[in-house]
């Protein structure tokens, strides 16, 4: 990996925040935005490395390789900025066809309804199958 970043102009093009990170938008093939997380220097070098998405888990303070507990990984297709260079935009294969950790299709599965937020998009597989 050190190799991927001695000099690299395209990841010294990216805005990246005060705590080195910069937001980025997992859309699969169909269009769907699936999950949004957040990515620093060495997890957006891990992603181009090994072909699937690597993200910064803030929570975790650690690399967090999608789909390394669930099993339903996200092979990258194409990688964008957008015209500021402060957002990712991830074009993914979602393998497993589940991308949040409720056993949703889109962790985007509530809709603002009058004054509350309802969920509209069915549940897949029971989490408790998933994280086991």
């Amino acid at each position: 990996m050190a190799d991927l970043d001695n000099a690299l102009p395209w990841l010294d093009a990216l805005k990246w925040d005060a705590d080195g990170m910069i937001p980025a938008i997992a859309q699969d093939e169909a269009g769907r935005i699936v999950m949004f997380a957040w990515m620093n220097r060495e997890s957006l070098l891990e992603t181009v490395r090994c072909g699937n998405a690597v993200y910064w888990s803030r929570s975790r303070r650690r690399l967090w390789r999608k789909g390394e507990e669930s099993g339903h990984w996200q092979r990258i297709r194409s990688i964008r900025t957008d015209c500021d260079g402060d957002v990712l935009l991830l074009e993914v294969e979602q393998v497993g066809g589940i991308a949040c950790h409720t056993g949703r299709e889109s962790c985007f599965f509530n809709e603002l309804q009058g004054e509350r937020w309802v969920p509209v998009d069915p549940v897949l597989k029971d989490p408790k199958d998933i994280y086991q």
